[in-house]
This record gives structure tokens, sequence and C-alpha cells, in this order.
């Protein structure tokens, strides 16, 4: 058996981690997780009785949606037609109101305050639900597209941003200080040293966004901020199972459509 030579490295071995070989800590976690579960479902107000009673309903409901009716087409037209200039005009427009706030709030090109500033936008952007920002602007504007444009917008700020930060913050730094040395500003340093190098990643992730707006049109439409969801919701209230069950699968299949689009473009980018 031959000796390793005087500077290569040793072979590493993989062991448990302290957590896995330790079985009091590991058992002790079992007990802690089977305890908070008796805990949680004996204090929440499950009303069984209700549910019981929900389970011949909801097989009603379900079989009044089969066969799903797609007779009022020009409904499922409005809609998605709706659905999908919302989206569209949301990831634009979020889109690029992402990347001011994403330079502001990458640590490593912006002084700390403009940092600060930045991040706490984003994190505004990512903090609630877009149906509870959707029922906020609802309120503002009034039922209707505007309200779904502007919540979504509002949405892809808090994603796409917090993204493109992280993406500034790991660019590669000798282009930054090539473009100093050559005396050039600020704003050209930005638009020659650093959009370059994310560039890929945005165009990526705006075709994500769009997958994801797509989606959410359909969720924020139940509150009445325009798009399928307001039909949607029209249907389940006149109990006109058969065409919402024909909507959803419309949805379904919409999305697996902008899935499979998606999905090609960022491959073809990356």
């Amino acid at each position: 058996m031959t000796r390793p030579e005087r500077g290569a490295t040793a072979p590493r071995t993989w062991r448990k981690p302290p957590f896995i070989a330790n079985p009091w800590l590991r058992y002790g976690a079992w007990l802690l997780l089977a305890g908070y579960l008796v805990w949680a479902f004996g204090t929440l107000p499950f009303n069984w009785e209700r549910i019981g009673e929900g389970l011949p309903r909801a097989a009603r409901i379900f079989g009044g949606g089969f066969p799903p009716s797609f007779q009022r087409a020009d409904l499922l037209l409005t809609g998605f037609k709706e659905s999908f200039q919302i989206a569209i005009l949301a990831t634009l427009l979020g889109v690029l109101l992402s990347i001011p706030f994403a330079v502001m709030a990458a640590k490593n090109i912006v002084p700390r305050p403009v940092y600060l500033v930045g991040r706490a936008v984003i994190i505004v952007s990512r903090s609630f639900h877009p149906v509870i920002v959707a029922i906020l602007f609802v309120a503002a504007v009034g039922f209707g597209p505007l309200a779904g444009i502007l919540t979504l917008t509002v949405y892809s700020i808090g994603f796409v941003g917090k993204l493109l930060a992280e993406e500034i913050e790991e660019i590669d730094w000798g282009q930054v200080e090539a473009m100093r040395a050559t005396g050039a500003g600020y704003l050209a340093t930005l638009f020659y040293a650093v959009f370059p190098q994310i560039l890929p990643r945005q165009v990526g992730l705006s075709m994500y966004q769009l997958d994801s707006n797509l989606r959410a049109s359909a969720v924020v439409g139940i509150v009445g901020a325009g798009g399928i969801g307001g039909t949607l919701m029209n249907a389940f209230g006149r109990y006109d199972y058969d065409f919402a069950f024909a909507i959803l699968l419309i949805i379904i299949a919409v999305i697996l459509v902008s899935e499979g689009i998606s999905g090609w473009v960022r491959k073809k980018i990356w």
C-alpha cells in the first residue's frame, strides 16, 4: 500500500450528522413532532359533524360537474382573454420596475441606506399573498382588471426583484473593476458590466413570472380583480357546476401549455 504524496488531501468519508447519529436527539424530535400533531388536532376547532354533512354535498358537486359543459365558449374566451391581458401587462410592468429595485437591493453596488430602502420595498412586496393585495386594490380602484394588474405587478416586483438582487450580488466583480479603471461612471458600469451578466437570468425569471401570473390571475379574479376567476366564481354561485368544471379543465390545460413553453425558453437561454 503506497503512502499518499506530500500535499495530497486524504479522501473524505461521509459521517452521520450529530442529529442523525445521536438516537436521543432523533427519537426526541419524533416525539416532539407526534406531540405537536396531537396537540394541534386536539385544540383546533374542527366541526366533525359539519364535515360529515359536507361529504355528501361534495359528492353532489363533483357529480354535477361531469360531464363538463363547454356550451358557453364565449364566456370562457372572454375570461381567458382578460386573464392573459392582466398577466402580460402585470409581468411587463413588474419586471421593468423590479430592475431598479433589484439594483437598490444589491449591497455590493449601492450605499447601505439605498440598500435598506430597496430591501424594504422587496420585503413589503413579498409579505402579503396576492389575494390580500387584490382585496386592497379592489377596495381602492374598484372591481375589474386594473386591480388585477396592480396586484400582480406588486407580486412580480417582490419575486423578480429579490432574485435579481441576489444575482447582482454574485456577479463577476472583475468586469466592474475593469469598467471603473477606464473611468466609466456609475450608469455606464451598470449597463455594460452588471446588466449583461444578469440578462440570461432576467429573461428566465420573466418567463417564469409570466407563467406564475397566469395562475395567479385566476385566483385574484375570485375577489373581483378581473379575469377568468370572476367567471369561475359566478359559475359556482349559480350552482352551474358543469360549466365551472369546464373552466377548471381549461385553466389546467393553459397552465400546462405555459409551463412547457416557459421551460423550453429557459433551457434555450441557460
